[in-house]
């Protein structure tokens, strides 16, 4: 059976189990602790967005631009193991080819590439990335080569915070396709809306009752 998803089957709503992303704790600790936690938190949100699914879903492009949840996976490992790697003179041992091109390599796996493969390589990437915050200061100086020249020079606190940033960009990204292809939303955090499948339904209907009124009104103008 094909899991393809057609054109006009809208996915039931499922919200993600308690418990499959990093819950929050209460903010303390040093900066660096607490920029770390979140960059954590959200690698922990996107990887939980491929649990359950079978390799061809985790693979399917469901954005006019390829967009993928293995893929994203995939250049989260990627980008973290620059950041956190060679930026600061520590580049990740044995690192895959891929990672020096340009060309979306990172943003697919490969045929000969597992799904277990690029989760596996997500974590080394991670611990590695995670070796690099426990051993420099927030002041430790770093260059980013692919950076224009005027602003290679970086420092660890800039990099986490960038970093945080594009790690929860790509886990928002994630959230939205896992939605697309089961019907799997939030991360069991509680942040997604108490709803029962019948709800999610009259809700969507709302709000395309709303967007079509919004259009009439444009023709009318």
């Amino acid at each position: 059976m094909s899991d393809e998803i057609p054109d006009d089957v809208v996915p039931e709503v499922r919200p993600a189990a308690p418990g499959t992303a990093v819950t929050e704790r209460p903010v303390t600790g040093s900066e660096k602790e607490t920029l770390h936690r979140y960059l954590r938190k959200h690698r922990a949100a996107l990887l939980a967005k491929v649990d359950g699914l079978a390799e061809r879903q985790a693979r399917w492009p469901l954005t006019p631009t390829g967009t993928n949840l293995l893929g994203l996976v995939k250049h989260v490992a990627g980008v973290q193991a620059g950041y956190l790697g060679e930026v600061f003179g520590r580049p990740l041992p044995d690192a895959p080819a891929w990672l020096e091109s340009w060309e979306g390599d990172d943003m697919y796996a490969t045929p000969d590439e597992t799904m277990a493969d690029v989760i596996a390589f997500h974590h080394r990437s991670a611990e590695h990335a995670d070796a690099t915050v426990a051993a420099l200061d927030l002041d430790a100086h770093g260059t980013v080569p692919w950076w224009p020249e005027d602003r290679r020079e970086v420092t660890l606190q800039q990099v986490l915070v960038h970093l945080g940033f594009e790690v929860a960009r790509h886990a928002g990204h994630a959230d939205i396709v896992r939605e697309m292809l089961d019907g799997t939303a939030g991360d069991g955090d509680g942040n997604l809306a108490d709803k029962s499948a019948a709800d999610w339904v009259a809700w969507r209907e709302h709000l395309v009752a709303v967007a079509e009124q919004a259009g009439l009104r444009d023709l009318r103008v």
